[in-house]
């Protein structure tokens, strides 16, 4: 976590000093810092996928519901992402945008484990 930070903030103060001469070639290098910090996660976020994945399994859960489940938190995390970078270039409508794509995709995907679990509540109603 100290290097996320680091980075960041050695970003962050370059961005402010080559922003006054430079805006474009500040904002490429948050956009480029931004990415390179999520790359740095990606090992983390796989160990993740797999224990979760392997507790699934373990808990005989069926894997398409779980599968569903981390696309969703996925598909969250992109377009929080990608929201924060068109803000951060001054397009908030874009932004807003996105960040209704992202909701009606989730919905969507997460239809069918409702669906289940609605099935299944009434299931365990008494007639």
């Amino acid at each position: 976590m100290i290097k996320i930070v680091g980075i960041a903030l050695v970003a962050t103060f370059l961005a402010l000093i080559i922003k006054e001469q430079k805006p474009n070639i500040a904002f490429l290098l948050i956009v480029f810092v931004g990415c390179s910090i999520f790359l740095f996660l990606v090992d983390k976020i796989y160990e993740i996928i797999h224990m979760l994945e392997r507790l699934a399994v373990n808990a005989k859960v069926n894997l398409v519901y779980v599968e569903t489940i981390l696309k969703i938190i996925g598909i969250a995390y992109i377009a929080e992402f990608a929201v924060q970078i068109t803000k951060d270039a001054g397009q908030g409508a874009v932004a807003s945008k996105i960040e209704l794509a992202g909701k009606v995709i989730i919905l969507a995907m997460a239809i069918p484990i409702l669906t289940v679990l609605i099935e299944t509540i009434i299931k365990l109603i008494p007639n």
